[in-house]
């Protein structure tokens, strides 16, 4: 076995022991329980990788749990869910022909060597109890009544079914557990024959299997049976029957242990279904679904087409009409998708919360890619309940390469209904290999940015921020950089990740501590994210910070993002801000009606334009923008607020701002970036 193959079965048998390890008392430490359940799980990869397959080996871990008392009433359900998921994951199974198959068997197993070994167990105690209740009986019959009395408390409290026939088959005694067993009268049973009771196709095998206790040609049997209670319904049972003999050493009685193992039947008839269907909706689940998208993928002539659909504003209805209705809602959405493609060879199933996949073997009668993205919105549009109708965003793969995984189609799918929720609600998009890659690109760097920040490969550079009139720096704006990410993508990769307190925190101890060292290094300028202009913890960081640095609060000026603050949300950072002496501004301004009103709302000593506007003045001709701008600016410094140009890159357009006569500007055309370094030596 190799490393890789020890170190990923030592990976199960851990997971496999934190999942059980509370479910029952064990008398083994962690470490001993884990090497335990590692045998087990050597037990159960070796018959996956078998050939010919065969998963009698596997009935052994079942016994082997319940022989080291991993018997709680959690413990094989956790079991079943740890094994499935990493048999469904796991390797072995990635070339083997029916997976799903094998991994049903394989749990099915499992569970009915667990049950066979609970059924053992209990009986087992059980004929102790059975043994002693026996001799009480015969020595009540000989010798005294309250051994009788012993016996029948015994008997009658029992939870187990307990009768006791003659060798006739005649009941002679029966416990209530058994007449509330089948639902019937405890003292109709007397002197009616046990096989009655049984489903009539199980009737000749039991008696045969009485008549071999009673002649004596095997000590007792144990069977599954169905009995059947009045109403008709089965109660599937376990049997222990064994024989009673009286003071010369022959039969006299057969005593037969009744236990209910129903619901364990249901769940072994059932485990197949609930390992490949959704629970809520009854729709195929991800793995079923993987299974038949390989399937249809590796036979179709005419290719296959993968719908990966999210509801729109799904969390609107589990948020105003309650999680119950949004689960009747998506239970409906299933059926109607089923229903839309009922005539082609297709699959619909629930890949996700709100998420559902359909995939289409192509036919020439199917239809075209976007008469069937319209035929599904148009199936979603009508009402249901309360008038309610859903639209869908929907991402394409069409006709996938035929040398695509499963894994790979499936991925496209997703990546390509990210994008697509991304233009609006009712959007979808088909799968396109360049954004895909550019997409994928972004993600791996957003996944990748925690680890960069802790490991200090982010860097916070500054821009001198310039008089346009007198060409003086008048201070620096803090820049984010990671290799060649620059700060615009930093901050919005942060955004995504969730990243962006603690990035903004970290850059602005930087900043601060840079800043308070040589005194020409003027105002540092620091512009927050709309995370970081929410925070409710901002004034008391931008306060610990300037403690801690030194800097003056005057050489700093803080600017929130401009639409955190149209939403209310911030809005008294800013004014608490002020009142500690920090001028504060806006950043990201576009110049909207809205906009400007919050001059008349918040404190505002400063703006920073956005730097769409600033590329899109940067055309050379003339247009209602710039004369719209012309007239902006100095009413707004009228007002007293100061106004900042981002991003200025040619001498030409710094002509124009600087005619505009805003209060400064920072590009690359004006001044570079400057590491940090640099400035503190300075």
């Amino acid at each position: 076995m190799s490393p890789r193959d020890r170190t990923r079965r030592q990976g199960i048998a851990r997971e496999w022991m934190r999942a059980v390890y509370p479910t029952a008392y064990v008398p083994m430490s962690p470490v001993e329980i884990e090497l335990y359940l590692l045998e087990l799980v050597d037990v159960i990869a070796d018959a996956v990788q078998a050939e010919p397959f065969a998963v009698e080996p596997v009935a052994a871990v079942g016994h082997r749990l319940v022989e080291a008392h991993f018997t709680g009433p959690e413990t094989l359900q956790r079991t079943v869910d740890v094994l499935g998921h990493a048999l469904l994951a796991g390797p072995e199974l990635r070339d083997v022909p029916g997976p799903a198959e094998k991994v049903v068997a394989i749990l099915g197993a499992v569970s009915a060597g667990f049950a066979a070994a609970m059924r053992l167990d209990a009986l087992d105690q059980q004929e102790e109890v059975q043994r002693a209740l026996m001799a009480a009986k015969l020595r009540a019959e000989r010798v005294l009544e309250v051994s009788e009395a012993r016996f029948r408390e015994v008997f009658d409290s029992s939870a187990f079914g307990i009768v006791i026939t003659d060798l006739e088959g005649r009941c002679v005694e029966v416990n209530a557990a058994l007449a509330e067993m089948i639902g019937r009268d405890r003292g109709e049973l007397t002197g009616r024959r046990l096989v009655e009771l049984f489903d009539p196709d199980d009737a000749e095998a039991l008696a045969t299997r009485y008549e071999e206790v009673g002649e004596g040609r095997v000590e007792r049997t144990r069977e599954q049976r169905r009995l059947l209670r009045e109403d008709g319904e089965p109660v599937w049972v376990h049997l222990a029957v064994s024989s009673l003999r009286d003071a010369d050493g022959e039969p006299a009685y057969h005593v037969t242990m009744v236990e209910d193992v129903s619901e364990l039947h249901l769940l072994q008839k059932n485990l197949d279904f609930q390992l490949l269907h959704d629970p809520l909706t009854g729709l195929s689940n991800r793995q079923r679904f993987a299974t038949r998208l390989e399937a249809l993928h590796g036979a179709s002539r005419g290719g296959i087409t993968l719908y990966h659909l999210g509801l729109d504003a799904f969390s609107l209805v589990n948020n105003g009409l309650g999680h119950a209705f949004g689960d009747r809602l998506l239970t409906e959405v299933g059926h109607r998708l089923e229903a839309l493609v009922s005539d082609d060879v297709a699959l619909v199933a629930r890949i996700g919360g709100d998420e559902f996949g359909i995939v289409v073997d192509n036919s020439p009668t199917t239809p075209s890619v976007p008469d069937m993205v319209e035929l599904i919105n148009e199936t979603l549009r009508q009402p249901v309940d309360d008038g309610v109708a859903l639209s869908a965003s929907i991402g394409v793969v069409d006709r996938p390469p035929a040398g695509w995984e499963v894994a790979e189609i499936l991925r496209a799918g997703d990546a390509t209904l990210r994008r697509a929720k991304t233009c609006g609600k009712r959007q979808w998009l088909p799968y396109d290999k360049h954004l895909d890659r550019q997409w994928r690109e972004r993600q791996a760097r957003a996944a990748k940015m925690p680890g960069a920040l802790a490991g200090q490969e982010l860097e916070v550079e500054y821009q001198p921020v310039v008089d346009l009139a007198g060409g003086q720096v008048l201070g620096h704006v803090a820049r984010l950089r990671w290799d060649e990410v620059g700060h615009h993508e930093c901050v919005e990769l942060a955004e995504e990740t969730g990243l962006s307190l603690a990035l903004g925190q970290w850059a602005l101890h930087e900043a601060a501590a840079v800043a308070a060292g040589p005194e020409s290094f003027g105002t540092l300028y620091f512009e927050l994210s709309p995370m970081q202009s929410r925070d409710e913890d901002l004034v008391r960081t931008v306060k610990r910070t300037l403690d801690a640095s030194g800097l003056p609060a005057s050489r700093l000026q803080i600017f929130l993002d401009t639409r955190s603050m149209l939403e209310g949300r911030g809005d008294d950072n800013a004014q608490v801000l002020r009142d500690n002496g920090i001028s504060t501004g806006l950043t990201r301004f576009n110049g909207g009606q809205a906009e400007l009103s919050l001059f008349g709302e918040l404190p505002v000593d400063a703006l920073v334009l956005d730097p769409s506007i600033v590329g899109r003045l940067a055309e050379p001709h003339e247009s209602f923008l710039h004369t719209a701008v012309e007239l902006m600016i100095p009413l707004i410094r009228d007002y007293g607020v100061a106004v900042v140009v981002p991003d200025l890159s040619t001498e030409e357009r710094t002509a124009w701002w600087r005619r505009v006569e805003v209060d400064g500007a920072y590009g690359d055309h004006l001044a570079p970036v400057v590491p940090g370094y640099e400035l503190s030596g300075s």
